[in-house]
This record gives structure tokens, sequence and C-alpha cells, in this order.
């Protein structure tokens, strides 16, 4: 029998409950513990599950410390890791901000507006599949969140036998909850709660290294990430695409630095004009600051059209593409694990460009280095990642203590592997996404005492979350050039570059003495 016209059309995607939504963040929470990546985790779940999992997840990572102690408070007694981490986040997100902790997160947006990972946005749920318990902006109904985490108890296998202990605990937290995030200030580090949202080493290491700035990097590690696209220079300037696509395509942003875009709300990248064409790419705005860096430097040291150019640890590829967007350059591209190296490739072929791409490990050029030498090298180091924990709050709680000494040899290693390999007069740019000075300004340091051939042109050194100040530094061409500090601040080379929000980075510029 033929269907009626109503009965075959579509029907609209079902909502999320909130239940299902902590159900799934509190199994990511649990897994990130116990040291697996939160993209990894995300990855195996649901497709329409994943942005509003991401949102609650994400929210609960970066104020799990916080919510830890919380939770060891009212339940002293740790209950089944599952039930330990779903209680722990709804108790972040029942957190209220008073004013007492600048800076603080706002509660975690609706899935369309999530940005924690550019893969993870390709696949998520349109704006039409929005997991109902995600508002834009506004903070949880303190007794319906309470509500719906017992029911996320009651309706797991794991959890159903603790429910009641669930439910006690939130409402415990309820009735008292001005003088619960009181004691929470006083026993945290200079009676602010955000500090406890971080291993106890990582905020002393902070400490250590920016005694006077330390608060400030931990609540902006704390807040949720801008999206920022990078415009394909060789298709059009970031305010043709802003004028031209983004708008019309009912958009908002801003040009942002020289090649880039804010975004005003973060969108999945399918809803981006000219992504699948590769007009732009994601990528965050100290992040594009690697290219241009690198060639400004060989134009003034080398002045030629095109240069032979290595892209040491590659992967995903967005500074390789970058590199080619802004020249006809011959690039080598090498990732040692062959899954990331294929993205590379992906990435590559999206804009329609061309490298030599190289499934190899940069620090034995021994096995793939074809002994002629390169005119400048990009050294994208395996770093703590410290610099971006905004963006992936895993991160701070997937690395340890014991993860910094490892990582600064491998920094050592590849920078005495691959300096035999840039020409005289070639330049090195030497960059970390961390904000630790052992894997930046005390790397570069060391470095400079072993290789006297070694000369340190200007860059911007340590790149501190959000970290604009007084406009200083650049010209109006955007060279850098005119910095005559080679370990100028952050402050006055992201201001003169007009960089309004970004990631913590490290840059050095290395030149060979010829």
């Amino acid at each position: 029998m033929k269907q009626s016209e109503p009965s075959r059309r579509q029907s609209p995607p079902a909502r999320i409950a909130l239940w299902q939504q902590l159900q799934q963040a509190a199994r990511l929470v649990q897994d990130v513990l116990q040291g697996s990546s939160a993209p990894a985790v995300l990855e195996a779940m649901p497709l329409e599950l994943r942005a509003g999992v991401q949102a609650v997840g994400y929210q609960t990572l970066r104020r799990l410390g916080m919510a830890r102690w919380l939770r060891e408070q009212l339940v002293p007694k740790s209950p089944p890791a599952l039930v330990d981490a779903l209680l722990c986040t709804a108790l972040a997100l029942a957190w209220r901000d008073d004013g007492a902790a600048q800076g603080q997160d706002r509660m975690a947006e609706d899935a369309s507006r999530n940005t924690g990972d550019a893969e993870l946005q390709a696949t998520a749920p349109s704006a039409t599949a929005v997991p109902e318990a995600i508002p834009e902006s506004t903070p949880y109904n303190a007794f319906t969140l309470v509500n719906q985490a017992v029911e996320a108890a009651r309706r797991h296998p794991r959890m159903r036998h603790h429910s009641g202990l669930v439910n006690a605990c939130l409402r415990n937290f309820l009735r008292a909850q001005q003088q619960w995030q009181m004691r929470c200030r006083q026993a945290s580090p200079e009676h602010d709660p955000a500090l406890l949202s971080l291993p106890a080493w990582w905020l002393q290491r902070l400490r250590t290294d920016y005694p006077e700035e330390y608060v400030r990097i931990v609540h902006a590690g704390q807040q949720q990430p801008v999206m920022h696209l990078r415009v394909n220079a060789r298709q059009m300037t970031p305010a043709q695409y802003l004028e031209e696509h983004l708008l019309p395509a009912g958009l908002q942003g801003r040009v942002h630095g020289r090649y880039g875009i804010w975004l005003d709300r973060p969108c999945a990248v399918q809803h981006v004009p000219g992504f699948a064409q590769g007009w732009v790419s994601v990528q965050d705005a100290a992040a594009q600051l690697a290219a241009p860096l690198l060639l400004q430097a060989l134009q003034t040291r080398l002045p030629q059209p095109a240069w032979r150019l290595l892209d040491a640890c590659a992967a995903p590829g967005g500074k390789t593409a970058h590199l080619l967007e802004l020249g006809d350059h011959d690039v080598t591209a090498l990732e040692i694990d062959a899954a990331r190296c294929a993205r590379i490739t992906d990435t590559l072929q999206r804009l329609h460009l061309p490298a030599h791409v190289m499934t190899v490990d940069a620090g034995h050029p021994e096995s793939w280095w074809n002994r002629q030498l390169f005119d400048g090298i990009l050294l994208d180091a395996p770093c703590s990642a410290s610099g971006i924990v905004r963006r992936h709050p895993d991160i701070a709680w997937l690395r340890r203590e014991q993860d910094m000494a490892q990582l600064a040899q491998t920094q050592h290693a590849l920078l005495d592997a691959l300096w035999p390999l840039l020409r005289p007069g070639g330049v090195l740019l030497y960059c970390t996404c961390s904000v630790f000075r052992a894997e930046g300004e005390e790397q570069i340091q060391a470095f400079l005492s072993r290789h006297k051939d070694a000369t340190r042109l200007p860059a911007p050194g340590h790149l501190l979350p959000a970290s604009v100040s007084l406009a200083a530094g650049l010209g109006q061409n955007g060279s850098y050039s005119s910095l005559k500090n080679p370990a100028q601040s952050s402050a006055q080379m992201i201001a003169a570059t007009q960089l309004l929000d970004h990631d913590g980075f490290y840059y050095a510029l290395l030149a060979k003495i010829e």
C-alpha cells in the first residue's frame, strides 16, 4: 500500500535527554583518568551523542580538580570509579561563580557551538539535533541537574545501586552550596578554586615559571576556546572571505591577524563556507604565526621566490599547508606515526597543495635524508601541550610529571639531529604548544650553548594564553625585523600582530652562521 505523503516525511531528530549526556560524560571523565584521550573516547561513541558529551565532558574536565575536592568532602569514602565520575561531572556543572574567581567558564554550550576538536566538529550533529539539556549560555537548573544525574545512575547497570548516594551527595551540596564553595575557596591555593583544577605538579611548575602570571594562565586555560579560521592565501584574503562568503552564510566573525578569522560563534566545520573546497582551515591564531615567521626570516637572509623546506613533525598538516599557501616551496613533511601521517595527506588533498609526505622518524635522518640541505626547517616538537588545555582539557590529566624529562630529551635530540640538515644561512623555527619554560626558553638556551654556529633571530618566545597587551613591535608590512630583542616579550609580539585571543605557544628562530 502506498504511504501517504505525511507518513513518508522524515521524522525530526530525536532530542537527547540530559541523563544520557551525563552518563556518557561520566564515562569520558573516567576513561581520561584511566589514561585514555578524550577525542579517542568520543570517537567511539554514537555519532548523535558526541557533540553534547564533548560539551559536558570538557566543561567537567576544566573544573575536575575542584569537583574532586568537593566530592571527597561530601563522600569521604570513594565510590566506584564510574559513580565517582558521575558525581564529579554533576558537581562541576552545578558550581556557580560568585565573582571570587575571575575568568571562570560559562556553562557548556550547545553542540553546534562546541570547539573542542576540529575532527569531532566535522562529525557533530547539526543544530537540529542539539541535545535539549545543553543551553546556549545559561547554567543548568540545579534541581533538574540533580534529578537527571540520579536518573543517569538509575538507568546504568553499574550505577543503579548507587543512585541514592548520588541523590544524597548532590542535594547535600545544593542545600549549603555557598558554604561548600566557601570551604573550597579556603582550601584552594590563594583561595582561588580555579587553582584546584590542575594537578598539583602542573600548578607548581606554572608557579615556578611565572610567579607573577600563573594565576592568569590557569584562568585562561579554563575558558572555552575561540574558533579561528585560517584563510587560504592562494584563494582570497580574510576580508574577502568574510564579506563574500562568511557573512552571506549567516555567520559572524572578524579579521584576526594577517590570515585569520575569529568566528563569533563556533560551528561545525561542515557549516563553514568553503571548508571542503580548501578555502579555509581551522587553526588557532598563535599557530598561524609559524609559517610567516619562518618565511619572513628566510626572505631576509636568503631572498628568493621559493625555498626547500622541512616540516619535521608535521601532523596533522596545518603548518605544512600554511607554508604552501604562502608560496610554491619544495616542502617535505615528516611524521613518525602512520595514521597521523595520513592526516597530513588528507589536509593537503583538501587544500589542493603538493608536498613530499613521509612516514619516518625525523630524529634519525640517516634513514630518509637524501643529503640535500634545507633552506628552512620547521620543528614543531612533541611537548606537554600545556598551552592548549583550554582546547583539550584532558591533557592536564593525561600528562604525568615524569613525562617532562622524556619530552625535553626528545626535543633536545630532534634539535641536534636536524641542525646538520640546515644549509649555512638557513633558518630553523623551533616551536611547541607549551607554556613550560623547560620546553621553550630553557631548551633553546641549552641548544645555543651546544651549537656555536647558531645565532638567534627575533621571535615571540613564550606566548602565554590570551596574553594581549599594548601594541608594539611591527611595522605596517608585518615584518618582525624591527624587533631588536630576539627574546621579545609575548605581549609585544602578539599585540603587534593584532591577535586578541590565542593558545599558549613558544617560538624561537635560529639561523646557521655562514
